[in-house]
């Protein structure tokens, strides 16, 4: 035991994580100040109180207070709450009435649409345990973890978490599932002996870190680093410096309102200049005629519009396992060109799987996936019936074998089929249930006897049992040691002289194919043998067979990745496998091998090489958390809109960086789930597929929705302008245009949210992040549908006026004659360029065909009920004012089709709502 030490002689620093797996065992207890016995209970309280607690920081969540008022954070709601004061201070109180309804509105509906703040470091405090086995003054005792401090001698045993980083001083057959931290899908073998500097770290078998998992054995370890100077305190402190970006959708409406509001403001000022320099108008007048105009250029239900779009399509994707956990991530999906993938757990099924087995002069394949016993065993090579049958004795010895010399099984749950024990070995064990084989009647006819456990050094299992024909000797293990121990393979006789060659080359076959190989093999034994031991084990035995295992891609995942590709989304595989399976599993994807980068070579180059080569390569193998983040920031330096998926602690930072974080549900870590933007329920990637349909969708809604709100908002403003210019009353008051906004926004705006989407949705490219709103599209619709409507609406006020009529009853045909030209661009803009008089288009129409119906009671309330009539100062209308009113704005959808008819002509077909440009170009 060492001596007492003061807190300044305690170990002045914890290990490096970089360093730990290159020293001894006696070089790391000399430098962290401990021995054999461990710490003493007064040494741990001061390196306690040095290095504080084995834990992590919270993130820090904001307040509701203040999520609620960055809903006002928009030049649309400061416009707006100026017009609301100014209407106010000029006695227009219902003006500023509503307009403040508006506002407020807006921001409750999108603050409890925001959600939750990230939570993503709180997440990864829950992969700590609460307690662990610590050896201190040479006692062995339970302390709480978070009390652990470099120098610590921790005792661990299968099932037990890590709960630090440590340095492995002695293993019995330890296997460390480490999935989470490097997406190596096959459990490690552990082992202390020292390793070279520059191991990765995925293949430092004398290390152990915090939150992985010991799956068999047990080890002893020195503490090296604790909470934040850990491997997931690295994590956590990459997932600190990740900024949330903006969507694009979400830039793009900055930019929009930005534009749109200096264009309002600036034509509302020219407009009040120009009431009193050309007509000595008054000066509140115009001030109200300029509120005016900014109250009907500025939607006012856009935000509320878009939010509802992004709501509903959460919903959408909800009943399509997938859940949103950011609202505005949804439309992200619409724009993403490249998926980068985690693969072990979501291109891949997490679980091992014997996938061929290969006897004397024949090959199986076995299909299914996972620990799921669904499955058959196909194939080989057919010869004469004899040696068909032999060989057909032979696949039957191969199953007994993979059952009997086994310590692990499968059980069905709630989330599937799960492994108890080794994966591999469960694998083997599946492999016997496909084979037909039972575990209840194999194990009463084979009697287990004895057992030589997996030993590391020796790398096979054996067990001994008693059958009806005679004692049997079972083995399994690494092919070339089991090969060592063979003079005869089973064959198409009894016993054949073995072919060391042939098995040779059906290793190498398997190990290129990126499959972890393992063998298996027998021999017969005299009654009166009843123990084994290693001299019985390892010689003479006949070899049986070679299995084939991975961890399998899913099948929806290969079919998933032809439809992004087809969609012009290109998916890339980063994992922290070996870049033999990867590539193996990669080609089954149907993704691009042609080269394979590692996560050292990574490392090894600077931003511009990595920022040129991150587009030409789709396989990163051995990768590290900061790899991952560093591939997604170079993706986006290029301008890619990236999506990233994963399941483990190494995907959080990434998934946090990226446009788009996809976490999957069953099988990812509340690390990544709270790191991600979205979370897939049913752990599939072909749900990215849909997601991104739907995506697109809610993009597409939304731009109908902007082309239908802002060119008849233009025609509003551009009859209050023309009546200034012109010295005429208005056509219609401040009050009347908030009326017409309101009851068009919760009716004809709303319709366009439910469109099911058009059939070329993901035939198309992905739309570029740096397109805006304000394209030819746009600009072509504000000119035509504002321009009509402003010259038909006036013109038609004119003519009522100079024939008498009352401003009440000019100014109702004018509101009505505005409100049904939107009803009738409404159904232009059900498709952008798509005409409404081609067959097959009024399919899916119902909520347009609802919201017109009500837009059309409410019209009837606000012109003959006596309050509309009294509040808004408006008048009954004749049938004849409704037909003149009606064919008049009909006009509007004639011209928009017009319209459309000459961009179908002259715009190639490819550009049919490419989102692109987004227009006739």
């Amino acid at each position: 035991m060492i001596a007492k030490n003061s807190a300044g002689n305690s170990a002045q620093n914890s290990i490096k994580i970089d360093t730990a797996h290159c020293l001894s065992v006696e070089q790391l207890q000399q430098q962290l100040l401990t021995g054999p016995d461990g710490l003493s209970q007064e040494e741990a309280g001061l390196r306690l109180q040095r290095y504080g607690p084995n834990a992590l920081a919270p993130a820090a969540v904001t307040p509701a207070w203040l999520l609620f008022l960055r809903q006002f954070k928009s030049l649309f709601i400061y416009v707006l709450l100026a017009s609301a004061t100014l209407s106010f201070l000029l006695d227009h109180h219902l003006d500023s009435a509503v307009i403040l309804a508006v506002v407020l509105i807006n921001a409750i509906i999108g603050f409890i649409q925001e959600g939750k703040a990230e939570q993503a470091l709180r997440a990864i405090l829950s992969l700590t345990i609460s307690h662990s086995v610590v050896v201190r003054t040479g006692v062995q005792q339970t302390v709480d973890s978070r009390q652990l401090v470099p120098g610590d001698l921790v005792f661990l045993q299968a099932g037990d978490k890590v709960p630090a980083d440590l340095r492995l001083i002695d293993c019995n057959a330890c296997q460390c599932d480490e999935s989470l931290l490097t997406g190596e899908s096959q459990a490690r073998l552990k082992s202390p002996r020292i390793l070279s500097a520059d191991t990765p770290l995925a293949e430092r078998d004398n290390m152990a870190y915090m939150g992985t998992m010991l799956v068999a054995g047990t080890a002893h370890g020195l503490v090296i680093n604790t909470g934040p100077r850990t491997e997931i305190g690295h994590i956590n402190t990459l997932v600190q410096t990740v900024v949330i970006n903006q969507t694009p959708m979400q830039r793009q409406l900055n930019s929009l309102t930005r534009n749109l509001t200096l264009i309002v403001l600036a034509v509302a000022a020219a407009t009040l200049l120009a009431g009193m320099l050309l007509y000595d108008f008054v000066f509140a007048d115009m001030l109200q005629a300029a509120i005016a105009i900014a109250v009907a250029a500025i939607p006012e239900g856009l935000p509320a519009v878009v939010t509802i779009v992004l709501a509903i399509g959460v919903q959408r994707m909800a009943r399509k396992h997938a859940l949103v956990r950011r609202l505005p991530s949804v439309e992200v999906l619409g724009s993403v060109d490249v998926i980068c993938s985690d693969k072990t757990g979501t291109l891949t099924a997490n679980a091992m799987t014997a996938r061929t087995l290969i006897t004397v002069g024949r090959q199986y394949q076995l299909s299914g996936e996972g620990y799921s016993p669904e499955g058959s065993i196909q194939g080989g090579i057919k010869e004469g019936a004899g040696a068909a049958n032999k060989k057909e004795q032979t696949l039957d010895l191969a199953a007994h074998i993979a059952l009997l010399c086994n310590d692990s099984s499968v059980n069905e749950s709630g989330h599937g089929w799960q492994a108890n024990g080794d994966p591999t070995e469960a694998a083997l064990y599946v492999l016997a249930l496909k084979a037909g084989l039972t575990s209840s009647a194999v194990n009463q006819d084979w009697l287990r006897q004895d057992t030589l456990p997996f030993d590391p050094a020796r790398r096979y299992m054996a067990t001994l049992h008693q059958t009806a024909n005679g004692k049997k000797l079972l083995l399994k293990g690494a092919p070339e040691q089991v090969l060592s121990f063979c003079s005869t393979q089973a064959g198409s006789t009894d016993s054949e002289v073995l072919d060391a060659a042939y098995w040779e080359q059906e290793m190498g076959v398997l190990a290129d194919a990126g499959m972890r190989v393992m063998a298996l093999a027998c021999k017969s034994l005299p009654e009166d043998v009843t123990g084994l031991d290693r001299n019985l084990a390892e010689a003479g035995l006949t070899m049986v067979a070679l299995v084939g295992l991975s961890d399998p891609p899913r099948s929806e995942a290969i079919q998933a990745i032809a439809d992004c590709h087809a969609a012009g989304i290109r998916v890339k595989m980063i994992t922290g496998d070996n870049p033999g399976t990867a590539a193996a599993i990669g080609r089954e994807l149907g993704l691009d091998t042609s080269r394979v980068l590692t996560g050292s070579e990574l490392d090894a180059m600077d931003v511009e090489t990595l920022a040129r080569i991150v587009d030409e390569v789709d396989i990163y193998a051995r990768t590290s958390p900061g790899n991952k983040l560093e591939l997604v920031r170079s993706l986006q330096r290029n301008r890619h809109v990236v999506a990233m998926t994963g399941d483990g602690v190494n995907d959080a930072p990434a998934l946090r960086q990226a446009d788009i974080g996809v976490a999957m549900g069953l099988k990812g870590t509340d690390a990544a789930r709270e790191a991600a933007d979205f979370v897939l329920t049913d752990d599939n990637f072909a749900t990215m597929a849909r997601a991104v349909r739907e995506g697109r969708k809610v993009y597409d809604n939304t731009l109908k929705s902007i082309v239908f709100i802002l060119p008849t908002n233009l025609a509003e403003a551009l009859i209050i302008l023309l009546a200034v210019l012109l010295g005429w009353t208005l056509p219609i008051s401040a009050s009347q245009i908030l009326w017409i906004n309101m009851v068009t926004t919760v009716t004809l705006s709303l319709a366009l949210v439910f469109e099911a989407g058009e059939k070329d949705l993901m035939a198309r490219p992905p739309r570029p992040a740096h397109s805006g709103f304000l394209n030819t599209l746009l600009m072509r619709r504000l000119l035509l549908v504002g321009g009509s409507g402003a010259m038909i609406v006036f013109p038609l006020f004119s003519w009522y006026v100079e024939q008498g009529a009352t401003l009440e009853l000019a100014r109702s045909v004018a509101v009505n004659t505005m409100v049904m030209i939107e009803a009738f661009y409404l159904l232009s803009c059900r498709f952008l360029y798509r005409s409404v008089f081609q067959s097959g288009v009024w399919s899916g129409a119902g909520p347009v065909a609802v919201s017109i119906a009500l837009v059309v009671l409410a019209q009837l309330a606000f012109t003959y009920t006596p309050f509309f009539q009294q509040v808004f100062a408006v008048a009954a209308l004749s049938t004849a004012d409704w037909l003149r009113s009606l064919l008049a704005a009909s006009v509007v959808m004639v011209v928009v089709e017009i319209d459309k008819a000459a961009g179908r002509k002259f715009r190639p077909q490819s550009g049919l709502a490419l989102g692109v440009k987004q227009g006739f170009e």
